[in-house]
């Protein structure tokens, strides 16, 4: 067999495409435009319903139902500021500013932790707020116990500091209230703050409800060992606060300029409107009036510190419509007037999660 003359010729192979050099880019063709299609949902998850939001417009709501209903006591008190003297009552406002930079101290030195300050003095005037919306000491305490929780404060510590804080109030306005009684033994005439006879049944009921309280403690196991596990702790934090000047002078510096800047306040107002009664008395009666009312559970004591507070100018000394005008007005400064940018400050605090 012999072999062709012309031989196949032989096919190579097809080369594979050059790959380009790791890290080189591609040259886009011109004329030629990338489109990003959208990704195709899988579902579209339910919205959740914005609780933060819609809570901070309830401060404002509560805000506008109480001066409904107390849209007559708002009228007369500002038509008595008409007559005032403005620079005693630009005096009032002071005392009434002040009264929450003593708030500020005092919540701080009932805690060892350090606060932030601008907030802590911001929480003050939201709590002022919350305290005139809701039962007396509630708010307030609501809203302070939610902050020191937010700045790491653990909770047990900021039940203890807030039991300090009310303590050391309380003691500072009974504190004040026995020295002007002694600086001042005639100041008020006790017959015309209770009827005659009410004052062995008020104490026979005051140490009945504390030997109820005691014999519910006495027979309640469980009740028994949280109020020992609460007193332990606020006891060790009182220890901790004492063991600190800084802390110790906040604290009780603080819960006896409250009341004071309190007292001056009603005093200011009544230098304004001319009330026939001396400072010093005045002030002796606004501290008699709110530790009587201290126990009436009505949101920020509206109705009843203004009755009370009538009650004691009029047992100071002061004619019956002039103590009532001067309590209006004194109340429009302190409660009415704040409470509109207190609310707001407190939507503002709960939507910045401060609180």
């Amino acid at each position: 067999m012999t072999a062709s003359p012309h031989p196949l010729p032989v096919r190579k192979p097809p080369s594979a495409p050059a790959q380009s050099a790791v890290g080189a880019a591609r040259r886009a063709s011109s004329g030629v435009t990338a489109l990003r299609f959208p990704d195709v949902p899988r579902g579209r998850a339910p919205r959740r319903f914005p609780v933060r939001h819609a809570l901070c417009a309830v401060p404002l709501v509560l805000v506008a139902v109480a001066a409904v209903r107390h849209r007559s006591v708002l009228a007369e008190g500002f038509g008595q500021l008409r007559t005032a003297s403005w620079p005693w009552l630009l005096a009032a406002a002071t005392a009434t500013c002040l009264t929450w930079v003593a708030a500020a101290f005092t919540r701080q030195g009932a805690v060892v932790q350090p606060l932030p300050k601008r907030r802590l003095l911001a929480t003050q005037f939201a709590a002022g707020a919350a305290n005139h919306l809701l039962p007396t000491g509630l708010g307030a305490s609501a809203v302070n116990l939610r902050f020191m929780t937010v700045c790491g404060v653990p909770p047990a510590r900021s039940s203890a500091a807030l039991a300090l804080y009310l303590l050391a109030e309380s003691a500072g306005r009974l504190g004040l209230l026995a020295a002007l009684l002694i600086a001042f033994p005639d100041a008020l005439r006790p017959g015309t703050l209770l009827p005659a006879g009410a004052t062995l049944p008020l104490l026979a009921g005051a140490g009945a409800l504390v030997l109820l309280a005691a014999a519910a403690l006495a027979l309640a196991r469980r009740p028994r060992t949280a109020v020992r596990a609460f007193l332990r702790d606020a006891l060790d934090e009182a220890r901790s606060v004492h063991t600190r000047p800084a802390r110790a002078l906040a604290l009780w510096g603080g819960s006896l300029a409250f009341p004071a800047c309190q007292a001056a306040g009603l005093a200011a107002v009544g230098r304004a409107l001319e009330l026939p009664v001396p400072p010093a008395h005045m002030a002796l009666a606004y501290l008699a009036a709110t530790v009587a009312v201290a126990l009436v559970p009505t949101p920020g004591g509206i109705g009843s510190v203004e009755a009370a507070l009538i009650v004691a100018l009029v047992a100071a000394g002061g004619p019956a419509a002039m103590a009532t005008a001067v309590v209006l007005a004194y109340r429009v400064i302190t409660v009415w007037v704040p409470l509109v940018p207190g609310a707001l400050t407190l939507g503002a605090l709960v939507r910045l999660k401060v609180i």
